[in-house]
């Protein structure tokens, strides 16, 4: 007989081998990542949900349900190449995926390539010609290729196949509006909540209808009854909250999202939606007191804690940005959220090529997101990377063409450039999304007044001004006009109501100056100054302005303490730290000019600027190796920076450096400023240290002619004639040198410009 001890040790051994043995089993495995992938779907955790879904893919590729939930994972998070990969890969294993056909439909259509999508319809409805979604989907095709009635004919299809699917007479409802059959809109709205009096996406479809027709005391009723169908659904108050945005109601809106907060206060939506509305009006210093709150309250909540973190990167608060996001990233290293957030910081910690490699690991496993091309391209912006910058930024607006932040830094590369069909286009973007802001407007005009087209500009300018009266952007743009136009008068109105409006409007006050100096009338602009300075004597810009002028009074100790005030008002006014520098070197002060662009530079990490004016000055002190530290120190930042190459290799040569790594940073610099004197002066230096005389003989004259300054430069004479004298021409040479101190006699090199003449 076997004894208690062996039958137990037998037991337990089974027991291993069994757990052992299902452990290793694929199909249990996969099936358990698929199931854990549903969980975090339902749950809303897309993310997770597809890592799981992911997990089962690496167990058996040919999953086809978990190639299905991945590519809803993947639309949620609205990865939309990766949902299109998965969709795709479901239909290859098994063509009669009936839902897998019509997503790859919406995503094709979508994207407009019709004639793919109908393909996939075509497929189901051959396989099912009583499917009411295939209809559905046909009809909305059928729309988008502006076939109206067919599409209203399928639609129909879908209804007499499904009557009692409420979503399909909502459909109907947005075919009958591209139609501009309104009453049958509003009756397929009605129809759409009749069927389904508990669905609260009729009702806010409808309240939108309304909404839309400026109908919105009817909206604010479907509203408030969809808020009455679910209490505990934070939508229908978004909804009303939207509702009291556009017709101006900031106080309403604040009370309902404050009430939201306190009625549902466990659900993360409707609590952070009070902080959201203060983030999405720019009110950051309220968003950022909401979220603390938040984050106090709901420290577990991921997404509260990413919110926050976002605003303490926007309010420059990096250090508390820094240390949250590392406990997130300590959780999870690969969070792509989280990642972006340490890119933005690296960048405001002037730390562009690190943030760069930061957002390209990102990149790696999440192509299609858009908000870190967007921040990528921040990055190459910052290195000097221009093209790549643009780039990235063209790829946002792809990817996510929601993203404002994208098409503005587009739109700014286009301006900088020149480009102003292309910036039209992007104007037309921002009007899309944003129809009741004038940003857009303004924008357009822009390009259209640099494309000649005067009238369509002031079109858009006069839409500005008439989608948001009370906004100052269309007024400036109309004052810069009319003063392109000589116009002085009307300029002046214009600038007048943009202040009007908001006595904070910099621009406006700014265009106010130029019209009087334009007239030669520096008093009035002074006095218009001084006069907004009662007003609103805590603004920076004002003092910024109010010191510049001063300087056209040859008043630099009353321009020196305007520029101080404004900085002591804002430790970042990068214009005022500028213009007070170069006061200071006006008045003697070189030294006192350099400590302020060596603290500066420290506040404003990023701005090269400062450096490259430090260096300047050391250089116009002739000590060359702190020249040098600061010049080094900007291409750190930036590594093809034109001037600080320029004037780095320039000192490298006075040093006598080594003049191969010079001739390389001189021509850099002469591709990135193809017109600039000193650019071809420098090489030209660099070629005749090389012994290449000829080169540096065309590269000096190039100099001299581009020189438009009224006193021109003896340096580039001086240069010339060091080159006649190495090429044997004597007599062209002290031509040379005797320009050279005709123009300034005591220049810095002019001891040695009448030795050689003495010579």
């Amino acid at each position: 007989m076997m004894g208690i001890w062996m039958r137990t040790v037998l037991v337990i051994t089974l027991i291993a081998a069994c757990l052992f043995g299902c452990s290793r089993d694929p199909n249990l495995r996969k099936q358990k990542y698929f199931e854990s992938g549903q969980r975090y779907f339902q749950k809303g955790k897309y993310r997770e949900a597809a890592i799981q879904f992911g997990n089962a893919l690496q167990v058996d590729p040919r999953f086809v349900d978990a190639h299905y939930q991945l590519a809803q994972a993947q639309l949620k998070l609205q990865n939309w190449n990766s949902a299109y990969e998965e969709l795709d890969r479901t239909v290859q294993l098994d063509r009669d995926h009936m839902d897998a056909q019509l997503d790859l439909a919406n995503l094709l259509l979508l994207s407009g390539d019709y004639k793919s999508a109908q393909e996939h319809v075509d497929a189901v409805l051959a396989k099912n010609p009583l499917n009411a979604q295939a209809h559905m989907v046909e009809a909305n095709l059928k729309a988008r290729q502006d076939d109206i009635e067919t599409a209203l004919t399928e639609i129909d299809k879908a209804i007499q196949i499904a009557p009692e699917r409420s979503d399909l007479y909502q459909n109907r409802a947005i075919l009958e509006l591209q139609a501009n059959h309104m009453d049958a809109a509003e009756a397929s709205f009605k129809k759409a909540m009749a069927l389904n009096p508990k669905d609260i996406n009729p009702q806010l479809a409808l309240g939108a209808f309304y909404q839309q027709r400026s109908r919105f005391s009817e909206a604010e009723q479907v509203f408030r009854r969809a808020m009455a169908s679910d209490r505990t659904n934070p939508d229908p108050r978004a909804s009303l909250a939207r509702l009291f945005i556009a017709e101006g109601k900031k106080q309403e809106t604040e009370q309902l999202l404050k009430q939201t907060k306190a009625d549902i206060p466990n659900n993360p939506t409707a609590y952070r939606m009070l902080g959201d509305y203060y983030f999405a009006t720019g009110d950051l210093d309220k968003a950022i007191a909401e979220y603390a709150s938040l984050f106090e309250q709901h420290g577990n909540d991921l997404l509260t804690k990413k919110n926050y973190i976002q605003l303490l990167i926007l309010k420059n608060r990096i250090g508390e940005a820094k240390k949250l996001n590392d406990e997130v990233l300590k959780s999870n290293p690969n969070d792509g959220e989280a990642l972006v957030y340490r890119g933005q910081i690296q960048i405001r910690e002037a730390q562009p090529r690190d943030a760069s490699e930061t957002l390209q690991q990102v990149l790696h496993n999440e192509p299609d997101n858009g908000v870190a091309h967007y921040h990528l391209g921040i990055a190459f912006d910052m290195m000097g990377d221009v093209s790549r910058a643009e780039s990235e930024w063209r790829d946002a607006v792809r990817l996510k063409p929601d993203l404002i932040d994208a098409h503005k830094a587009l739109s700014g590369a286009e301006m900088r450039n020149g480009e102003w069909d292309a910036l039209r286009q992007t104007a037309a973007q921002l009007i899309k999304l944003q129809p009741n802001l004038p940003d857009g407007y303004a924008l357009r005009a822009v390009a259209e007044v640099n494309r000649k087209q005067i009238e369509e500009g002031e079109n858009d300018l006069e839409k500005a001004i008439a989608v948001a009266p009370n906004n100052p952007v269309g007024y400036i743009q109309m004052g810069n006009l009319r003063a392109l136009e000589s116009r002085p008068a009307e300029a002046l109105k214009f600038y007048e109501q943009a202040l009007a409006r908001d006595d904070d409007a910099a621009e406006a006050l700014l265009g106010i100056a130029n019209v009087y100096l334009a007239q030669k009338q520096p008093e009035k602009a002074i006095a218009r100054v001084q006069a907004q300075l009662g007003k609103r004597p805590a603004n920076s810009n004002y003092h910024y302005i109010l010191g510049s002028l001063l300087i056209e009074r040859k008043d630099l100790a009353g321009s020196e303490a305007e520029l101080k005030r404004a900085i002591d008002l804002d430790k970042n006014n990068v214009n005022a730290l500028l213009k007070l520098g170069q006061v200071e070197v006006a008045r003697g002060s070189a030294d006192q000019a350099i400590a302020t662009y060596l603290a500066s530079a420290k506040s404003n990490p990023g701005d090269l600027r400062f450096l490259i004016l430090t260096g300047e000055l050391y250089e116009a002190k002739k000590d060359w190796d702190k020249a040098k530290e600061m010049y080094q120190k900007a291409l750190q930042i930036q590594p093809d920076n034109p001037l600080a190459s320029n004037n780095l290799a320039y000192v490298m040569l006075e040093q006598g450096g080594n003049v191969d790594v010079a001739l390389s940073m001189a021509q850099v610099a002469r591709r990135g400023m193809p017109e600039s004197p000193n650019a071809a002066d420098t090489l030209g230096f660099a070629y005749m240290q090389k012994g290449a005389y000829n080169s540096a003989i065309d590269l000096f004259k190039e100099a001299i002619k581009l020189d438009k300054n009224p006193a021109p430069d003896p340096t580039f004479y001086y240069h010339l004639g060091l080159a006649y004298e190495k090429t044997q021409q004597a007599g062209l040479a002290k031509q040379q040198f005797e320009r050279a101190l005709k123009i300034n006699p005591s220049f810095s090199d002019a001891s040695d410009a009448r030795r050689h003449i003495a010579e």
